[in-house]
């Protein structure tokens, strides 16, 4: 069964780290409601949840993405560029170390994992203020032995690779390809997102089963007619509230 690491959202939330949007004060109370709607259709499509803990001294701990890379052989211990950001990994990685060995990035290389996305055997990383190159080249030493293909990807104007670009299956992704260099996608069909709605190409793959925010009305109905002509996907709106 496929296993999902989840962290819970902590009461400081308001003090995230932000670079390319505006602060905004965020409802906590809904922050931690969504978080569960996210958990409880995670089990609908048959995941088992782990929910660790939230630190409180920590911000942004419920985006536990960033601390860790799992792939099936081994786990990669990332190195987050803020100080604040690297004091997650302690509460997460004890978990981690009881399903796969982990190896550490060590600074000055940066790395983290929303600038990483998988697809079979290929691994895409961002070039980003997040993730340096030789956090990628670290990545790539570590997974090449594994038969893993690294690439980096120029991103422009985006927090992660994976805030614009994800993947939908094994052979399309969903991306605003004015905010990455798309060459290195090129075996890969492209779904171009609405210029009004960037943001959607922020998509989750669990399960065979497309996760997305409802409000994309416009990228759902791409979706839906590329489900038309493949039976590959099905496609869900995750509930804003």
């Amino acid at each position: 069964m496929l296993t999902a690491l989840t962290r819970a959202v902590s009461s400081c939330i308001n003090e995230c780290e932000l670079t390319f949007i505006t602060r905004q004060t965020i409802d906590v109370e809904r922050a931690v409601h969504q978080h569960k709607n996210y958990q409880q259709l995670l089990k609908g499509l048959g995941i088992n949840v782990i929910e660790l803990p939230a630190d409180d001294r920590c911000a942004d701990c419920c985006f536990i993405e960033d601390t860790a890379l799992v792939l099936d052989e081994f786990a990669i211990a990332t190195c987050p560029r803020s100080d604040a950001r690297r004091a997650e990994l302690g509460g997460v990685l004890p978990t981690i170390a009881k399903y796969r060995d982990i190896v550490h990035v060590q600074a000055p290389a940066t790395l983290e994992g929303g600038d990483v996305l998988r697809i079979g055997r290929d691994i895409f990383i961002g070039i980003t203020g997040r993730t340096s190159l030789e956090g990628i080249e670290f990545v790539r030493k570590q997974a090449a032995p594994h038969g893993y293909n690294v690439h980096g990807v120029e991103v422009a104007g985006a927090l992660h690779l994976k805030s614009v670009c994800t993947a939908v299956n094994e052979r399309t992704i969903l991306a605003d390809s004015s905010r990455i260099d798309i060459k290195p996608f090129a075996a890969f069909e492209l779904l171009e997102v609405p210029p009004d709605e960037r943001m959607a190409a922020n998509v989750l793959l669990a399960n065979g089963i497309v996760c997305m925010h409802e409000g994309f009305h416009k990228t759902l109905a791409l979706l839906r007619e590329r489900t038309n002509a493949s039976s590959h996907n099905r496609y869900f709106r995750a509930p804003e509230s």
